[in-house]
């Protein structure tokens, strides 16, 4: 209903401008305001320097009919109200139940997506800022999937460098600390619990072996062996959170195969890169950078910048429509060079998409718990997931949007009441499974969508609830286009809340057959949609509880 609405307004418009013009159609939050919404008779006032009401009146008498909507009316100093008839809100009960696991879905477009997410370095377990950015690329993921985009999921590991140099000095003196040795811990070096864990492992697989091999020997293979096991804690705790990825990326194969050295190349004949002090340097101010950015240093070494061009010169080789990539906030500097590479690489900027996920706090007792690996006193996901469940986990990092930090308050994820947001939508999926089983108890038919009779559906209650029942597949269309999930999450809160006021005054069985059967249709399209929702959230809906 929202595109069609779209399409009228275009259409209405036509005739008083020809610019393209930005306008939003939305939910009114009061009802009484109509269904849709929208603010186009504003932005036209800007541009025309005249009162919206009168563009919007102008706007009114251009609209083409619709047998959809009951009226549209101007209100509110302009803004056009449209209100849509009862019985196609109702009609979409049916289209829900018909439809079942697959209402809300779209056609396959035949448009490819990388999503490249989480990509936490492997020198130790996932904190829940990793979970938070687990949580959105995968529930992202499932959203662009379910309108319509072909997606692939990356991890890009980042297994080169200083961090791994101080990884493998971390676990060899924690290793010869288990064997009773002297071995100088680094100064910057790892310090969590995990990396005892680690060392243990060494022992398992070569005894005292390391301690006899020349230090660089050990360091090398310590450091190889402590990137695996961390790597496979990783991939063991993703798929614990239900994440999974279709693709594995090393940098150091990166650098193996020579598509750094080959990026690099590719860059210089295009005149990009020039030599300053002995370093290399990438002309990204060229491309709206605030400054040039080193690839090279001066003793030779390539920068993680200049693996990461060669990473994203390989994606865009392999021909996806649209590259995300989701990171943490602190790489908010990191976006403009990286654009700047794809653009001097001579791809489009505008096919690669950043997503910066904020920070996460995590509160427990009311005190902040400190997230650092390498002072070791950090809460890992798995830990969070132990003590609140996968559900509480991924629904409260899937509240907010990504650019918006988070308080994760552990208390309320665990609550068995309304305040705890996951166990409210989950346990409108319960009551309504218990009604089920109460009517096939009573030995009741189950009616069927496409012959109930809907028309004694007459409670305002009820109408809201098929309208949100309807909605439905515009709001996956809407969280998919701005990609962002917890506009799913809110509105499964904003149907859970309507569906236990509307249970909790209403009776569904214990009223005649033709009432008893439209609200059973009612509820189960409510149930189909709940249980839609929590998938792509990445949740599960419970039966009982």
């Amino acid at each position: 209903m929202k595109e069609k609405i779209r399409a009228m307004i275009r259409e209405a418009i036509e005739g008083l401008t020809k610019e393209e013009v930005p306008f939003s159609v939305e939910y009114p939050a009061n009802e009484r305001f109509g269904d849709y919404a929208t603010n186009v008779a504003f932005v036209l006032g800007t541009l025309f320097k005249t009162a919206p009401s009168d563009v919007a009146q102008k706007i009114l008498k251009n609209l083409p009919p619709e047998e959809a909507l009951e009226k549209v009316e101007v209100a509110g100093g302009g803004f056009l109200n449209f209100y849509v008839k009862d019985k196609v809100w109702f009609e979409t009960l049916r289209e829900a139940c018909i439809k079942g696991p697959e209402y809300g879905r779209k056609a396959p477009s035949g448009k490819r997506v990388l999503v490249e997410f989480v990509s936490a370095n492997p020198t130790g377990p996932l904190h829940i800022g990793h979970g938070r950015i687990a949580a959105f690329g995968d529930s992202l993921s499932r959203l662009l999937e379910w309108t319509g985009w072909q997606v692939e999921r990356e991890f890009y590991i980042n297994d080169m460098g200083t961090q791994m140099e101080l990884l493998g000095a971390s676990v060899l003196a924690r290793y010869g600390e288990l064997l009773g040795g002297q071995m100088e811990f680094p100064e910057d070096g790892y310090r969590g619990e995990y990396i005892y864990d680690v060392a243990r492992k060494l022992i398992e697989k070569y005894g005292e072996k390391l301690l006899k091999l020349p230090k660089e020997e050990a360091l090398k293979i310590s450091s190889f062996e402590a990137q695996n096991i961390i790597m496979q804690w990783i991939r063991e705790e993703l798929e614990s959170f239900r994440v999974k990825f279709d693709n594995f990326v090393s940098e150091a194969s990166l650098h193996q195969e020579g598509q750094v050295d080959k990026t690099l190349e590719e860059l210089n004949k295009k005149g990009f890169l020039y030599d300053k002090d002995g370093a290399i340097w990438f002309k990204s101010t060229l491309f709206g950078d605030e400054k040039d950015r080193v690839v090279i240093r001066a003793q030779g070494t390539k920068t993680y910048f200049a693996s990461d061009i060669a990473y994203h010169r390989q994606k865009f080789l392999r021909g996806y429509d649209l590259l995300i990539n989701i990171w943490g906030a602190d790489h908010h500097g990191y976006v403009k060079r990286l654009e700047a590479a794809v653009e001097a690489l001579g791809f489009s900027k505008e096919k690669l998409k950043v997503i910066l996920v904020q920070l996460v706090t995590l509160l427990r007792k009311g005190k902040r718990v400190s997230m650092s690996t390498r002072a070791g006193e950090f809460d890992a996901l798995r830990d969070v997931i132990k003590e609140v469940g996968v559900d509480a986990t991924r629904f409260f990092l899937l509240l907010r949007r990504a650019d918006s930090p988070l308080d994760f308050d552990l208390e309320v994820a665990k609550a068995q009441n309304e305040e705890n947001p996951v166990y409210y939508v989950q346990y409108a999926h319960a009551r309504i499974s218990s009604i089920f089983k109460k009517a096939e108890e009573k030995n009741l038919t189950l009616p069927d969508p496409r012959q109930t009779d809907l028309s004694s559906l007459s409670l305002p209650e009820e109408r809201t609830l098929a309208k949100n029942v309807g909605i439905f597949p515009e709001i996956l269309n809407d969280a998919s286009s701005a990609f962002e999930p917890h506009i799913l999450s809110s509105y499964l809160l904003s149907l859970a809340k309507a569906f236990h006021s509307y249970y909790n005054k209403h009776r569904v069985l214990n009223e005649s057959e033709p009432l008893r059967n439209a609200r059973l249709i009612l509820v189960w399209g409510v149930k189909e949609v709940i249980r839609n929702g929590l998938e792509i959230l990445g949740v599960q809906a419970p039966e009982e509880m």
